[in-house]
């Protein structure tokens, strides 16, 4: 793939990475994982400057580095998903709900055997 395409598309997910930040519900990180991983083939400044970010940088390069999360951020993560799942069933109710609860909690078992 051309290297503007990889720094589009970096682009984009950094945007989504940014708004996830904001929103409860949608997951910001991952989406700054794939933008640094775009920008490595189309930018590699930008993806130096991902990984030196003074916020997000080290746990970019702790799950680059060791496929590591610091416990934290699996805290903090498995906490937001509960919420969510709560909400979700508050809002939603079974039995659709229980669909979604059910990818959470797989979710956040994957989350939390992760490496720290």
């Amino acid at each position: 793939m051309p290297r503007p395409f990889w720094f589009a598309a970096g682009l984009f997910f950094l945007t989504l990475g940014w708004i996830g930040v904001i929103l409860p519900m949608m997951p910001g990180f991952v989406f700054f994982l794939v933008a640094a991983f775009c920008f490595a083939r189309g930018n590699p400044a930008w993806e130096r400057k991902m990984l030196e970010h003074p916020r997000y940088g080290k746990a970019l390069r702790d799950w680059r580095e060791k496929r590591a999360i610091s416990r934290k951020a699996k805290i903090s993560a498995i906490t937001a998903m509960a919420l969510a799942g709560s909400l979700t069933w508050y809002l939603v109710g079974y039995p659709w709900a229980l669909l979604s609860v059910g990818m959470l909690v797989a979710v956040a078992v994957w989350i939390w055997t992760r490496n720290e």
